[in-house]
């Protein structure tokens, strides 16, 4: 358990990264890769060649003689909801950090670019059940919450349910907002979930892996411990057998997250620990854009 001081001294780093980041590399990326609620009135103004004739206020232009036209502006204000898995699986990493190290810095940055955009940001904790919710709203001291909660939040489930933190989120949230499910996605089934929440909300999904999630070293005789059901065996990994059976885990259960999410039409990205995820999301952010 992180000590006050020890905590303070991580959610100052985080934030200085983070805010860095948002404000630096993703401020127009970010504005520009979501769209607004809509268009609203903004002004009147002289009518100028060019002017759509259907944005003439004529009750204005009758009053003053010559024609004014309406001005509208984009209603930018968003709502984004970070639903992150903080299972015990996503404690495990070999390189650079663990996964559970790897979502809360991205989690971090996808909250301050959302506060650095004047848009709400609330956050979902889950594993095999809803484990926290923080309610969005904006502004740098909710970002520091939400900072301080990514870095201290301990689960009292084992497992991993992506359904329940999408069906919690279908159900709590009215407004259309953008929600980012950061998770290794270790779990059965949540394709109906998914499927639910993308017909009203923008969903996108980074799935966070480590290089031996897919891959086991020829070190001999092991013995490995599942971390969610705490079940443990001895296995020889020096058997290419063995290892090629492992792997192909790994990629039934990526690829069954791909497919979900393309049916689902929503996004998914990949990102292993070690990565620069920052590139990861400015692909992201232009793709969108264009």
């Amino acid at each position: 358990m992180l000590e006050t001081a020890d905590i303070i001294k991580k959610v100052r780093l985080l934030e200085l990264r983070s805010r860095k980041l948002a404000s630096d590399v993703f401020s127009g990326e970010y504005h520009s890769a979501f769209k607004g609620k809509g268009m609203s009135f903004k002004e009147v103004r002289e009518y100028a060649a060019g002017d759509d004739i259907r944005f003439i206020d004529w009750n204005v232009s009758a009053r003053f003689g010559h024609p004014f036209s309406k001005v509208f502006e984009e209603e930018r204000e968003l709502t984004v909801m970070l639903l992150v898995d903080i299972s015990l699986s996503t404690n495990f990493g070999t390189v650079y950090a663990r996964k559970r190290d790897l979502a809360t810095e991205i989690a971090a940055v996808l909250a301050f670019s959302a506060v650095n955009n004047g848009d709400k940001i609330g956050v979902i904790f889950y594993s095999d059940k809803v484990e926290g919710y923080i309610p969005p709203k904006k502004g740098r001291q909710h970002a520091l919450y939400i900072v301080r909660q990514l870095l201290t939040k301990e689960p009292v489930g084992k497992g991993t349910e992506v359904t329940q933190a999408l069906r919690y989120f279908t159900n709590a949230t009215r407004q259309v907002s953008i929600a980012f499910v950061l998770s290794d996605f270790l779990d059965g089934v949540y394709e109906d979930a998914l499927r639910v929440a993308s017909k009203k909300h923008d969903i996108i999904g980074l799935k966070l892996y480590d290089h031996m999630d897919m891959e086991l070293p020829a070190a001999g005789l092991m013995e490995v411990q599942d971390a969610e059901t705490g079940e443990r065996r001895i296995i020889d990994s020096s058997s290419k057998y063995v290892r090629y059976q492992y792997q192909q885990e790994f990629f039934k259960a990526t690829e069954y997250a791909t497919q979900t999410f393309r049916k689902a039409g929503a996004d998914l990205l990949h990102v292993k620990t070690g990565d620069d995820y920052v590139k990861v999301l400015q692909r992201f952010f232009l793709s969108r854009h264009r």
